[in-house]
């Protein structure tokens, strides 16, 4: 019999099919349906939503402000843990980065812009938290899994030296933005904080040089970091240095129901509303200077109202606890109300309570007043920044220049801090002409006018900025931390974090030899790093 075969001769389409089955592993495991890239605008939203620090937590009782006087829920001890690790926040900067570039992004482009400064304010944190810090070797994956540990003045050098080239590179964009490139890479997108406008970046970068030329005041004369040179340029050039000029500048954090409440709200009330007190460093430095602010901050110490019978609108009936109190003792005096508690109108009633402010105009006042009260500016007016700053803190909170505000105090027995008819309210006069006029409060041009701008700077970071308030304790001392059984560490508040425990095992000849040259082999909270000699 004979057999025919047929021969079929496939479409070219058909061909081409079958050997693109031909694929690697890598390809056959790769997921299609998951994207493979992460536009820039993407990471740049993650690294925005990883930068703030945000109240009630431990950082604001390292400074001082509010304290914990229930142990369940924490402690007010200075024996200091691991210091923040911000590397994979930074990871995801080079990878936005890179992304901007691939995506139409030129060389000069806003997120490369902005990667200088998350670099130095993330950098220079880590270092400020604990010393010397891996950063030329670090973020390179597997071909760097040991980084060395650079010198907290290199850290800090190369800080300074990216926020001036980040001004330089915004001031580029801002002028003529066709110099970012073409694309996706080269168009700032996704900004919680300043809606794109790289106008208000620009301020931020110049705020955090300022800031951290005030970290280095203890290093001012070093020749390679040219702190009073770089502070003078950043003063009397506005043009090429643009500041802040109001609150409206500030970076800050803002809370948004019904997706992201504020950490003290209606919900947590019940639970978390009397498990802290007010501090005596905060509330007794308000005091003493009778400062209006306490009426929006804090509220009167309920027995000194209900059972002594004064005033609540008397700044005497405003009571913080000592940091140093044994806090058995502590919970026993605050269960029965001699402390003021937190302005449960202010920070409790709603669900948004204040935005948190990560770098603000009125820290940047007193920062430029306490350089210029230094000497490293001449012909500016230290007293014109220190008055400003104190007037914007004054204004966040409702307080008028001149005329009057509503006080709110949370009525004993009311289980609802939303309703408006569970509050006491007091009619406060305000008049910042006579609050300046005192002496404890007016600006002298010498240590104490210093001293005072420092007591304000405290006063306005209440509840905002992280860890600056205890860094500008830490460098200066102002204003006074107290000490004791409460805050442990053998009565001395800590100088430094320690280093994230897994360096210990997976930089461990690095983590020793930091460990040798800074603080004699131990990783010692009580041990001084580089900026504070």
């Amino acid at each position: 019999m004979k057999k025919i075969f047929k021969i079929y001769v496939l479409p070219l389409a058909m061909l081409l099919s079958v050997t693109s089955c031909k694929k690697s592993f890598d390809q056959l495991t790769q997921n299609e349906n998951k994207p493979n890239n992460v536009p820039a605008s993407l990471l740049f939203n993650g690294v925005l939503n990883g930068l703030p620090d945000l109240p009630d937590g431990q950082k604001e009782i390292y400074s001082q402000y509010y304290l914990y006087n229930y142990d369940y829920y924490g402690n007010n001890r200075y024996d200091l843990g691991g210091g923040d690790d911000y590397y994979t926040t930074l990871k995801n900067v080079l990878a936005m980065e890179q992304q901007a570039a691939a995506t139409g992004g030129a060389a000069i482009n806003p997120y490369e812009a902005l990667g200088k400064f998350f670099k130095a304010y993330f950098f220079s944190k880590m270092s400020l938290e604990m010393g010397d810090i891996p950063m030329t070797q670090a973020l390179k994956g597997l071909d760097g899994l040991e980084p060395v540990y650079d010198p907290q003045k290199t850290v800090m050098l190369q800080s300074l030296d990216w926020l001036e080239s980040a001004n330089a590179d915004l001031d580029q964009l801002i002028k003529n933005p066709t110099v970012g490139g073409t694309g996706a890479g080269a168009t700032l997108s996704g900004d919680i904080y300043y809606g794109n406008d790289l106008s208000k970046w620009q301020k931020a970068v110049n705020a955090l040089n300022i800031r951290l030329l005030l970290q280095l005041s203890k290093k001012s004369t070093d020749a390679d970091l040219k702190v009073t040179t770089r502070f003078a340029n950043i003063i009397n050039t506005p043009a090429k240095y643009p500041l802040m000029s109001s609150s409206a500048d500030n970076l800050q954090y803002t809370f948004l129901a019904p997706n992201n409440y504020y950490p003290q709200n209606p919900n947590n009330f019940g639970q978390s509303g009397s498990r802290k007190n007010m501090s005596s460093t905060y509330v007794g430095l308000l005091t003493q200077l009778k400062d209006p602010r306490v009426f929006v901050t804090s509220e009167p110490a309920r027995d000194l109202v209900d059972n002594a019978k004064k005033s609540a609108t008397d700044f005497a009936s405003f009571v913080g606890a000592d940091a140093g109190l044994d806090q058995g003792v502590m919970y026993n005096n605050a269960a029965l109300q001699k402390y003021s508690f937190i302005n449960r109108k202010h920070f409790y009633s709603t669900y948004t309570g204040e935005p948190s402010i990560q770098i603000g105009y009125p820290e940047l006042m007193f920062n430029i007043a306490e350089g210029i009260s230094r000497g490293w500016a001449t012909g500016a007016n230290a007293e014109t920044y220190y008055q400003n700053g104190i007037k914007a803190s004054m204004a966040s909170y409702g307080i008028p220049e001149t005329g009057s505000f509503t006080a709110y105090f949370y009525r004993p027995g009311s289980t609802d801090v939303t309703s408006a008819s569970n509050y006491d309210t007091f009619n406060i006069a305000a008049n910042f002409a006579s609050y300046y006029s005192q002496a404890t409060v007016k600006y002298t041009a010498d240590a104490a006018g210093i001293n005072r701008i420092l007591q304000q700077k405290y006063l306005a970071l209440f509840r905002h900025s992280g860890l600056e308030s205890y860094f500008t304790y830490r460098r200066t001392g102002i204003p006074t931390f107290t000490t004791g059984p409460g805050t442990g560490n053998g009565g001395r508040i800590a100088q430094r974090f320690k280093y994230p425990s897994a360096e210990r095992t997976s930089n461990a000849a690095n983590y020793k030899a930091a460990l040798d040259s800074q603080f004699g082999g131990n990783d010692d909270i009580n041990g001084l790093m580089w900026i504070l000699k």
